[in-house]
Protein backbone atom coordinates (compact mmCIF):
# COMPACT_ATOMS: atom_id res chain seq x y z
CA UNK A 1 0.00 0.00 0.00
CA UNK A 2 1.49 3.35 -1.03
CA UNK A 3 1.56 6.42 1.14
CA UNK A 4 -1.19 8.92 0.35
CA UNK A 5 -0.19 11.99 -1.63
CA UNK A 6 0.34 15.17 0.39
CA UNK A 7 -2.83 17.09 1.04
CA UNK A 8 -2.64 20.42 -0.77
CA UNK A 9 -3.96 22.79 1.86
CA UNK A 10 -3.29 26.49 2.19
CA UNK A 11 -0.79 27.04 5.04
CA UNK A 12 -1.70 29.41 7.85
CA UNK A 13 -0.49 32.96 7.47
CA UNK A 14 0.56 33.39 11.09
CA UNK A 15 1.35 31.15 14.06
CA UNK A 16 2.44 32.05 17.59
CA UNK A 17 6.13 31.43 16.85
CA UNK A 18 6.08 34.06 14.11
CA UNK A 19 6.06 36.79 16.77
CA UNK A 20 9.38 35.61 18.24
CA UNK A 21 10.85 35.32 14.76
CA UNK A 22 9.61 38.80 13.87
CA UNK A 23 11.25 40.45 16.88
CA UNK A 24 14.52 38.62 16.31
CA UNK A 25 14.71 39.48 12.61
CA UNK A 26 13.61 43.11 13.05
CA UNK A 27 16.15 43.73 15.82
CA UNK A 28 18.91 42.32 13.60
CA UNK A 29 18.00 44.69 10.78
CA UNK A 30 17.50 47.74 13.01
CA UNK A 31 20.83 47.17 14.73
CA UNK A 32 22.66 47.11 11.41
CA UNK A 33 20.83 50.21 10.17
CA UNK A 34 21.61 51.89 13.47
CA UNK A 35 25.32 51.18 13.20
CA UNK A 36 25.40 52.36 9.57
CA UNK A 37 23.80 55.64 10.65
CA UNK A 38 26.12 55.99 13.66
CA UNK A 39 29.19 55.41 11.50
CA UNK A 40 28.24 57.65 8.59
CA UNK A 41 26.73 60.50 10.62
CA UNK A 42 28.63 60.25 13.91
CA UNK A 43 32.09 59.24 12.70
CA UNK A 44 32.35 60.69 9.19
CA UNK A 45 29.83 63.55 9.34
CA UNK A 46 27.60 62.58 6.41
CA UNK A 47 24.48 64.80 6.53
CA UNK A 48 21.66 63.03 8.37
CA UNK A 49 19.04 64.00 5.80
CA UNK A 50 20.94 62.11 3.11
CA UNK A 51 21.42 59.01 5.25
CA UNK A 52 17.82 58.87 6.52
CA UNK A 53 16.01 60.42 3.57
CA UNK A 54 17.90 58.92 0.62
CA UNK A 55 19.93 55.89 1.70
CA UNK A 56 17.55 54.21 4.15
CA UNK A 57 14.32 54.05 2.10
CA UNK A 58 15.94 52.16 -0.78
CA UNK A 59 17.85 49.92 1.62
CA UNK A 60 14.59 49.09 3.43
CA UNK A 61 12.87 48.38 0.10
CA UNK A 62 15.43 45.65 -0.60
CA UNK A 63 14.53 44.02 2.72
CA UNK A 64 10.82 44.23 1.83
CA UNK A 65 11.23 42.68 -1.63
CA UNK A 66 13.48 39.87 -0.41
CA UNK A 67 11.27 38.90 2.53
CA UNK A 68 8.11 38.95 0.40
CA UNK A 69 9.75 36.60 -2.10
CA UNK A 70 11.02 34.27 0.62
CA UNK A 71 7.53 34.27 2.21
CA UNK A 72 6.05 33.27 -1.14
CA UNK A 73 8.67 30.52 -1.56
CA UNK A 74 7.84 29.12 1.89
CA UNK A 75 4.10 29.10 1.27
CA UNK A 76 4.64 27.45 -2.11
CA UNK A 77 6.82 24.75 -0.52
CA UNK A 78 4.26 24.19 2.26
CA UNK A 79 1.39 23.90 -0.21
CA UNK A 80 3.36 21.54 -2.46
CA UNK A 81 4.41 19.20 0.35
CA UNK A 82 1.27 19.48 2.47
CA UNK A 83 3.38 20.36 5.53
CA UNK A 84 2.49 23.05 8.05
CA UNK A 85 5.97 23.35 9.60
CA UNK A 86 7.81 24.99 6.69
CA UNK A 87 9.88 27.96 7.88
CA UNK A 88 10.66 30.80 5.50
CA UNK A 89 14.24 31.79 4.81
CA UNK A 90 15.08 34.88 6.92
CA UNK A 91 16.43 37.78 4.90
CA UNK A 92 17.98 40.99 6.09
CA UNK A 93 20.94 43.31 5.76
CA UNK A 94 24.26 41.50 5.81
CA UNK A 95 26.18 42.67 8.88
CA UNK A 96 29.82 42.33 7.70
CA UNK A 97 29.37 43.88 4.27
CA UNK A 98 26.84 46.52 5.36
CA UNK A 99 29.13 47.77 8.11
CA UNK A 100 32.08 47.30 5.79
CA UNK A 101 30.35 49.56 3.25
CA UNK A 102 29.96 52.25 5.90
CA UNK A 103 33.45 52.01 7.40
CA UNK A 104 35.52 51.08 4.35
CA UNK A 105 33.75 52.59 1.33
CA UNK A 106 31.13 55.28 1.99
CA UNK A 107 32.74 56.94 5.00
CA UNK A 108 36.28 57.19 3.59
CA UNK A 109 34.88 58.35 0.23
CA UNK A 110 32.95 61.14 1.97
CA UNK A 111 36.04 62.16 3.95
CA UNK A 112 38.09 62.27 0.76
CA UNK A 113 35.54 64.46 -1.03
CA UNK A 114 35.42 66.85 1.93
CA UNK A 115 39.22 67.13 1.91
CA UNK A 116 38.98 68.15 -1.75
CA UNK A 117 36.71 71.03 -0.85
CA UNK A 118 33.20 69.71 -1.57
CA UNK A 119 30.51 70.96 0.76
CA UNK A 120 28.79 68.32 2.95
CA UNK A 121 25.61 68.12 0.86
CA UNK A 122 27.41 67.69 -2.46
CA UNK A 123 29.80 65.15 -0.96
CA UNK A 124 26.88 63.32 0.64
CA UNK A 125 25.00 63.07 -2.66
CA UNK A 126 28.13 61.77 -4.41
CA UNK A 127 28.64 59.15 -1.71
CA UNK A 128 24.96 58.14 -1.91
CA UNK A 129 25.38 57.57 -5.66
CA UNK A 130 28.55 55.58 -4.95
CA UNK A 131 26.56 53.39 -2.55
CA UNK A 132 23.83 52.83 -5.13
CA UNK A 133 26.38 51.92 -7.78
CA UNK A 134 28.16 49.58 -5.37
CA UNK A 135 24.94 47.66 -4.75
CA UNK A 136 24.27 47.40 -8.48
CA UNK A 137 27.80 46.04 -9.06
CA UNK A 138 27.40 43.48 -6.27
CA UNK A 139 23.86 42.63 -7.38
CA UNK A 140 24.92 41.95 -10.97
CA UNK A 141 27.79 39.78 -9.73
CA UNK A 142 25.41 37.81 -7.48
CA UNK A 143 22.91 37.45 -10.33
CA UNK A 144 25.55 35.96 -12.62
CA UNK A 145 27.02 33.72 -9.93
CA UNK A 146 23.56 32.47 -8.94
CA UNK A 147 23.89 30.09 -11.87
CA UNK A 148 27.48 29.12 -11.01
CA UNK A 149 27.43 28.75 -7.24
CA UNK A 150 28.71 25.19 -7.23
CA UNK A 151 31.62 26.14 -9.49
CA UNK A 152 32.61 28.97 -7.13
CA UNK A 153 32.70 26.66 -4.13
CA UNK A 154 34.84 24.15 -6.05
CA UNK A 155 37.37 26.74 -7.17
CA UNK A 156 37.82 28.63 -3.89
CA UNK A 157 38.32 26.54 -0.73
CA UNK A 158 36.12 27.21 2.28
CA UNK A 159 39.14 28.21 4.36
CA UNK A 160 39.85 31.04 1.90
CA UNK A 161 36.27 32.27 1.74
CA UNK A 162 35.56 32.11 5.46
CA UNK A 163 39.07 33.08 6.51
CA UNK A 164 39.04 36.28 4.47
CA UNK A 165 35.71 37.42 5.91
CA UNK A 166 36.66 36.08 9.37
CA UNK A 167 39.64 38.40 9.55
CA UNK A 168 37.51 41.37 8.55
CA UNK A 169 34.87 40.30 11.07
CA UNK A 170 37.27 39.99 14.00
CA UNK A 171 39.23 43.17 13.35
CA UNK A 172 36.64 45.49 11.81
CA UNK A 173 33.37 44.19 13.28
CA UNK A 174 34.93 43.03 16.53
CA UNK A 175 37.65 45.47 17.52
CA UNK A 176 36.42 48.79 16.11
CA UNK A 177 32.91 48.52 17.64
CA UNK A 178 34.51 47.24 20.87
CA UNK A 179 36.33 50.56 21.18
CA UNK A 180 33.04 52.39 20.60
CA UNK A 181 31.12 50.41 23.25
CA UNK A 182 33.91 50.95 25.81
CA UNK A 183 33.49 54.69 25.48
CA UNK A 184 30.36 54.08 27.63
CA UNK A 185 31.66 51.04 29.53
CA UNK A 186 28.74 50.50 31.91
CA UNK A 187 26.23 50.36 29.08
CA UNK A 188 28.51 48.63 26.57
CA UNK A 189 29.93 45.93 28.82
CA UNK A 190 26.55 45.03 30.31
CA UNK A 191 24.92 44.78 26.87
CA UNK A 192 27.79 42.69 25.47
CA UNK A 193 27.80 40.46 28.56
CA UNK A 194 24.07 39.82 28.27
CA UNK A 195 24.42 38.93 24.61
CA UNK A 196 27.15 36.42 25.45
CA UNK A 197 25.04 35.08 28.33
CA UNK A 198 21.96 34.55 26.16
CA UNK A 199 23.50 33.56 22.83
CA UNK A 200 26.85 31.95 23.64
CA UNK A 201 26.10 30.42 27.06
CA UNK A 202 22.44 29.66 26.37
CA UNK A 203 21.30 31.43 29.54
CA UNK A 204 17.59 31.79 30.30
CA UNK A 205 15.94 35.16 29.65
CA UNK A 206 12.71 36.28 31.40
CA UNK A 207 9.39 35.86 29.56
CA UNK A 208 11.14 33.93 26.78
CA UNK A 209 12.17 37.21 25.16
CA UNK A 210 14.68 36.71 22.30
CA UNK A 211 18.20 37.17 23.66
CA UNK A 212 19.13 40.02 21.32
CA UNK A 213 15.95 41.93 22.16
CA UNK A 214 16.49 41.43 25.91
CA UNK A 215 20.07 42.74 25.77
CA UNK A 216 18.94 45.66 23.65
CA UNK A 217 16.18 46.64 26.10
CA UNK A 218 18.50 46.44 29.12
CA UNK A 219 21.14 48.47 27.31
CA UNK A 220 18.63 51.16 26.34
CA UNK A 221 17.32 51.34 29.92
CA UNK A 222 20.87 51.77 31.25
CA UNK A 223 21.84 54.31 28.63
CA UNK A 224 18.88 56.61 29.06
CA UNK A 225 18.56 55.99 32.81
CA UNK A 226 22.18 56.83 33.55
CA UNK A 227 22.26 59.56 30.94
CA UNK A 228 19.22 61.42 32.23
CA UNK A 229 20.62 61.08 35.77
CA UNK A 230 23.83 62.83 34.73
CA UNK A 231 25.97 59.74 35.32
CA UNK A 232 26.98 59.11 31.70
CA UNK A 233 29.84 61.14 30.25
CA UNK A 234 28.99 62.79 26.94
CA UNK A 235 25.29 61.89 27.05
CA UNK A 236 22.94 63.91 24.88
CA UNK A 237 19.36 63.21 23.93
CA UNK A 238 18.91 62.61 20.19
CA UNK A 239 17.28 65.31 18.12
CA UNK A 240 13.66 64.21 17.83
CA UNK A 241 13.50 64.91 14.11
CA UNK A 242 11.46 62.25 12.40
CA UNK A 243 12.29 62.17 8.70
CA UNK A 244 9.53 62.92 6.24
CA UNK A 245 8.16 60.01 4.19
CA UNK A 246 10.31 59.23 1.15
CA UNK A 247 9.36 56.80 -1.59
CA UNK A 248 12.38 54.98 -3.05
CA UNK A 249 11.64 55.51 -6.72
CA UNK A 250 13.95 53.85 -9.27
CA UNK A 251 16.53 56.27 -10.66
CA UNK A 252 19.66 56.34 -12.77
CA UNK A 253 21.66 57.95 -9.98
CA UNK A 254 23.75 54.81 -9.72
CA UNK A 255 25.11 55.48 -13.22
CA UNK A 256 26.79 58.66 -11.97
CA UNK A 257 28.34 56.66 -9.13
CA UNK A 258 29.77 53.83 -11.24
CA UNK A 259 33.14 55.52 -12.00
CA UNK A 260 33.66 56.07 -8.26
CA UNK A 261 33.36 52.32 -7.58
CA UNK A 262 36.61 51.50 -9.41
CA UNK A 263 38.96 52.13 -6.44
CA UNK A 264 36.72 49.97 -4.27
CA UNK A 265 36.25 46.96 -6.57
CA UNK A 266 38.78 44.97 -4.55
CA UNK A 267 36.27 45.23 -1.66
CA UNK A 268 32.96 45.14 -3.53
CA UNK A 269 33.61 42.03 -5.61
CA UNK A 270 34.60 39.86 -2.62
CA UNK A 271 31.57 41.24 -0.73
CA UNK A 272 29.28 39.98 -3.49
CA UNK A 273 31.13 36.68 -3.87
CA UNK A 274 30.93 35.94 -0.16
CA UNK A 275 27.17 36.48 -0.18
CA UNK A 276 26.79 33.90 -2.96
CA UNK A 277 28.78 31.35 -1.00
CA UNK A 278 26.88 32.29 2.14
CA UNK A 279 23.60 31.81 0.29
CA UNK A 280 24.69 28.32 -0.77
CA UNK A 281 25.56 27.44 2.82
CA UNK A 282 22.27 28.86 4.09
CA UNK A 283 20.30 26.79 1.59
CA UNK A 284 22.15 23.68 2.70
CA UNK A 285 21.45 24.56 6.34
CA UNK A 286 17.73 24.95 5.64
CA UNK A 287 17.69 21.68 3.73
CA UNK A 288 19.28 19.91 6.68
CA UNK A 289 16.53 21.37 8.90
CA UNK A 290 13.89 19.87 6.64
CA UNK A 291 12.99 22.70 4.25
CA UNK A 292 14.22 21.83 0.77
CA UNK A 293 14.57 25.17 -1.00
CA UNK A 294 16.21 25.22 -4.40
CA UNK A 295 19.64 26.82 -4.01
CA UNK A 296 19.40 28.77 -7.25
CA UNK A 297 16.08 30.31 -6.15
CA UNK A 298 17.59 31.38 -2.81
CA UNK A 299 20.50 33.05 -4.61
CA UNK A 300 18.30 34.72 -7.23
CA UNK A 301 16.09 36.33 -4.58
CA UNK A 302 19.21 37.61 -2.83
CA UNK A 303 20.52 39.11 -6.09
CA UNK A 304 17.19 40.65 -7.13
CA UNK A 305 16.58 42.29 -3.74
CA UNK A 306 20.09 43.76 -3.79
CA UNK A 307 19.61 45.12 -7.32
CA UNK A 308 16.21 46.62 -6.44
CA UNK A 309 17.73 48.31 -3.40
CA UNK A 310 20.63 49.72 -5.43
CA UNK A 311 18.50 51.10 -8.25
CA UNK A 312 16.13 52.68 -5.71
CA UNK A 313 18.77 54.37 -3.57
CA UNK A 314 19.90 51.69 -1.13
CA UNK A 315 23.48 51.34 0.08
CA UNK A 316 23.54 47.99 1.98
CA UNK A 317 23.07 44.57 0.42
CA UNK A 318 20.61 41.95 1.59
CA UNK A 319 21.34 38.31 2.30
CA UNK A 320 19.57 35.21 3.63
CA UNK A 321 20.53 34.72 7.26
CA UNK A 322 22.28 31.55 8.41
CA UNK A 323 19.82 31.17 11.32
CA UNK A 324 16.92 29.54 9.46
CA UNK A 325 17.00 26.42 11.70
CA UNK A 326 16.99 28.70 14.77
CA UNK A 327 13.85 30.45 13.56
CA UNK A 328 12.28 27.06 12.92
CA UNK A 329 13.15 26.07 16.50
CA UNK A 330 11.37 29.24 17.71
CA UNK A 331 8.23 27.98 15.99
CA UNK A 332 8.29 30.61 13.23
CA UNK A 333 6.83 29.69 9.85
CA UNK A 334 6.23 32.20 7.04
CA UNK A 335 4.42 35.00 8.84
CA UNK A 336 7.55 36.38 10.50
CA UNK A 337 9.28 37.20 7.20
CA UNK A 338 6.10 38.83 5.91
CA UNK A 339 5.81 40.98 9.06
CA UNK A 340 9.51 41.88 8.98
CA UNK A 341 9.43 42.85 5.33
CA UNK A 342 6.38 45.05 5.80
CA UNK A 343 7.69 46.67 9.00
CA UNK A 344 11.18 47.44 7.70
CA UNK A 345 10.09 48.23 4.14
CA UNK A 346 7.07 50.43 4.80
CA UNK A 347 8.60 51.81 7.99
CA UNK A 348 11.69 52.78 6.01
CA UNK A 349 9.61 54.68 3.47
CA UNK A 350 7.50 56.46 6.10
CA UNK A 351 10.50 57.51 8.20
CA UNK A 352 9.52 55.24 11.10
CA UNK A 353 12.66 53.13 10.88
CA UNK A 354 14.91 56.18 10.61
CA UNK A 355 13.18 57.73 13.61
CA UNK A 356 13.67 54.60 15.71
CA UNK A 357 17.29 54.24 14.67
CA UNK A 358 18.10 57.72 15.97
CA UNK A 359 17.19 56.57 19.48
CA UNK A 360 19.52 53.54 19.33
CA UNK A 361 22.90 54.65 20.78
CA UNK A 362 26.19 53.24 19.55
CA UNK A 363 27.00 51.93 23.05
CA UNK A 364 23.97 49.60 22.75
CA UNK A 365 24.33 48.69 19.06
CA UNK A 366 28.09 48.11 19.06
CA UNK A 367 27.91 45.01 21.34
CA UNK A 368 25.58 43.34 18.82
CA UNK A 369 28.09 44.00 16.04
CA UNK A 370 30.96 42.73 18.22
CA UNK A 371 29.08 39.50 18.84
CA UNK A 372 28.39 39.10 15.12
CA UNK A 373 32.09 39.60 14.39
CA UNK A 374 33.13 37.01 16.97
CA UNK A 375 30.53 34.53 15.76
CA UNK A 376 31.67 34.85 12.13
CA UNK A 377 35.29 34.35 13.21
CA UNK A 378 34.43 31.19 15.14
CA UNK A 379 32.46 29.88 12.17
CA UNK A 380 35.51 30.36 9.95
CA UNK A 381 37.39 27.78 12.04
CA UNK A 382 34.48 25.43 12.80
CA UNK A 383 33.34 25.15 9.19
CA UNK A 384 36.74 24.24 7.75
CA UNK A 385 38.79 21.09 7.95
CA UNK A 386 41.18 20.91 10.90
CA UNK A 387 44.28 20.75 8.70
CA UNK A 388 43.17 23.95 6.92
CA UNK A 389 42.90 25.98 10.16
CA UNK A 390 46.36 27.45 9.59
CA UNK A 391 45.14 28.86 6.25
CA UNK A 392 42.21 30.51 8.04
CA UNK A 393 44.62 32.10 10.54
CA UNK A 394 46.91 33.25 7.71
CA UNK A 395 43.94 34.93 6.02
CA UNK A 396 43.38 37.10 9.11
CA UNK A 397 46.72 38.93 8.81
CA UNK A 398 45.97 41.36 5.93
CA UNK A 399 42.92 42.61 7.87
CA UNK A 400 45.26 43.79 10.65
CA UNK A 401 47.07 45.98 8.14
CA UNK A 402 43.78 47.44 6.93
CA UNK A 403 42.74 48.19 10.51
CA UNK A 404 45.98 50.15 10.93
CA UNK A 405 45.29 51.90 7.60
CA UNK A 406 41.95 53.14 8.92
CA UNK A 407 43.60 54.67 11.96
CA UNK A 408 46.76 55.96 10.27
CA UNK A 409 44.69 57.49 7.48
CA UNK A 410 42.67 59.55 9.96
CA UNK A 411 43.93 63.18 9.64
CA UNK A 412 43.19 63.64 13.35
CA UNK A 413 45.88 61.04 14.08
CA UNK A 414 48.46 61.76 11.38
CA UNK A 415 48.40 64.95 9.30
CA UNK A 416 48.28 64.24 5.52
CA UNK A 417 51.67 65.92 5.04
CA UNK A 418 53.26 63.77 7.73
CA UNK A 419 51.56 60.65 6.30
CA UNK A 420 53.04 61.35 2.85
CA UNK A 421 56.47 61.87 4.43
CA UNK A 422 56.33 58.56 6.32
CA UNK A 423 55.02 56.73 3.23
CA UNK A 424 58.16 57.70 1.31
CA UNK A 425 60.68 57.40 4.15
CA UNK A 426 63.29 54.87 2.97
CA UNK A 427 65.55 54.23 5.98
CA UNK A 428 67.99 51.60 4.81
CA UNK A 429 65.95 48.65 6.13
CA UNK A 430 63.92 47.85 3.05
CA UNK A 431 60.69 49.47 1.94
CA UNK A 432 59.20 52.20 4.17
CA UNK A 433 57.32 50.63 7.09
CA UNK A 434 54.16 52.70 6.67
CA UNK A 435 54.09 52.05 2.93
CA UNK A 436 54.40 48.32 3.59
CA UNK A 437 51.46 48.37 6.01
CA UNK A 438 49.31 50.42 3.62
CA UNK A 439 50.12 48.20 0.63
CA UNK A 440 49.44 45.03 2.61
CA UNK A 441 46.06 46.39 3.72
CA UNK A 442 44.90 47.56 0.29
CA UNK A 443 42.70 44.86 -1.26
CA UNK A 444 43.01 42.84 1.96
CA UNK A 445 40.01 40.57 1.37
CA UNK A 446 41.24 39.35 -2.03
CA UNK A 447 44.78 39.08 -0.63
CA UNK A 448 43.49 36.90 2.20
CA UNK A 449 41.57 34.68 -0.21
CA UNK A 450 44.61 34.19 -2.43
CA UNK A 451 46.96 33.45 0.47
CA UNK A 452 44.59 30.93 1.99
CA UNK A 453 43.83 29.32 -1.39
CA UNK A 454 47.53 28.82 -2.10
CA UNK A 455 48.21 27.37 1.34
CA UNK A 456 45.22 25.00 1.19
CA UNK A 457 46.43 23.82 -2.20
CA UNK A 458 49.89 23.09 -0.77
CA UNK A 459 48.39 21.26 2.22
CA UNK A 460 46.27 19.15 -0.13
CA UNK A 461 49.25 18.37 -2.36
CA UNK A 462 47.97 20.46 -5.29
CA UNK A 463 51.20 22.28 -6.12
CA UNK A 464 50.06 23.38 -9.57
CA UNK A 465 47.01 25.11 -8.14
CA UNK A 466 49.21 26.87 -5.57
CA UNK A 467 51.61 28.05 -8.29
CA UNK A 468 48.74 29.30 -10.44
CA UNK A 469 47.22 31.16 -7.47
CA UNK A 470 50.54 32.89 -6.74
CA UNK A 471 50.94 33.93 -10.37
CA UNK A 472 47.43 35.39 -10.31
CA UNK A 473 48.41 37.28 -7.15
CA UNK A 474 51.50 38.67 -8.92
CA UNK A 475 49.40 39.90 -11.86
CA UNK A 476 46.76 41.45 -9.61
CA UNK A 477 49.49 43.22 -7.63
CA UNK A 478 50.79 44.99 -10.73
CA UNK A 479 47.36 46.54 -11.34
CA UNK A 480 46.60 47.36 -7.72
CA UNK A 481 43.73 44.92 -7.28
CA UNK A 482 45.72 43.77 -4.28
CA UNK A 483 48.63 45.65 -2.70
CA UNK A 484 47.75 48.88 -4.46
CA UNK A 485 50.59 51.38 -4.08
CA UNK A 486 48.04 54.18 -4.14
CA UNK A 487 47.43 55.19 -0.49
CA UNK A 488 43.64 55.11 -1.06
CA UNK A 489 43.79 51.64 -2.65
CA UNK A 490 42.91 52.73 -6.20
CA UNK A 491 43.67 50.56 -9.21
CA UNK A 492 46.87 51.46 -11.08
CA UNK A 493 48.53 50.86 -14.44
CA UNK A 494 52.02 49.42 -13.90
CA UNK A 495 53.58 51.24 -16.85
CA UNK A 496 52.51 54.59 -15.39
CA UNK A 497 54.17 54.04 -12.02
CA UNK A 498 57.40 55.79 -11.16
CA UNK A 499 60.01 55.90 -8.40
CA UNK A 500 59.20 54.33 -5.06
CA UNK A 501 55.67 53.26 -6.03
CA UNK A 502 56.99 51.39 -9.04
CA UNK A 503 59.62 49.70 -6.88
CA UNK A 504 57.01 48.61 -4.30
CA UNK A 505 54.66 47.17 -6.94
CA UNK A 506 57.45 45.30 -8.75
CA UNK A 507 58.94 43.88 -5.55
CA UNK A 508 55.59 42.65 -4.21
CA UNK A 509 54.70 41.10 -7.58
CA UNK A 510 58.20 39.67 -7.85
CA UNK A 511 57.86 38.04 -4.44
CA UNK A 512 54.80 36.12 -5.60
CA UNK A 513 56.40 35.20 -8.93
CA UNK A 514 59.64 33.92 -7.40
CA UNK A 515 57.73 31.90 -4.80
CA UNK A 516 55.63 30.39 -7.59
CA UNK A 517 58.83 29.45 -9.47
CA UNK A 518 60.44 27.84 -6.43
CA UNK A 519 57.30 25.86 -5.56
CA UNK A 520 56.95 24.80 -9.18
CA UNK A 521 60.50 23.45 -9.18
CA UNK A 522 59.94 21.67 -5.89
CA UNK A 523 56.86 19.99 -7.32
CA UNK A 524 59.06 18.32 -9.94
CA UNK A 525 60.78 16.19 -7.31
CA UNK A 526 60.15 12.50 -7.36
CA UNK A 527 57.70 11.37 -4.78
CA UNK A 528 59.22 9.00 -2.20
CA UNK A 529 58.13 5.40 -2.65
CA UNK A 530 55.15 4.41 -0.54
CA UNK A 531 55.93 1.71 2.06
CA UNK A 532 54.40 -1.65 1.31
CA UNK A 533 51.29 -2.37 3.31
Amino acid sequence: MTDPAPTRTSPRWFVAGDLNGFFGLVVDNLSILGFIAAALIGIFGVPADIVFGRMFPGTALGVLVGNLLYTWMARRLAARTGRDDVTAMPLGLDAPTSIGMALLVLGPAFAGLRERGLDPQAAGIAVWQLGMASLVVMGVLKLVLSFAGDWVTRMIPRAALLGSIGGAALLLLGFLPLVELLRSPVVGLVTLGLLLYALAAGGRVPLRIPGVLFALLVGLALYYGLGLSGLLTGFTLPQAAWPAPALPWPSLGFVDGLPATVPYLSLLLPFGLLMVVGGINVAESARAAGDDYRTRDVLLVEAVSTLVAGVCGGVAQTTPYIGQPAYKHMGARSGYTLLTGLFVGIGGMLGLVSGLVQWLPVAVLAPIIVFVGIDITVQAFHSTRREHAIAVALAFLPAIAYLLNIKFGNPAWIAPERFAELYANVDGHGLPELATIVVLGNGFIITAMLWATALVALIDGQSRKAVLTLLVAAALTLFGVIHSVHPAGALVLPWQLEGLRQAIALQFAGGYAVLALVLGLLSLQRKPPQPAS
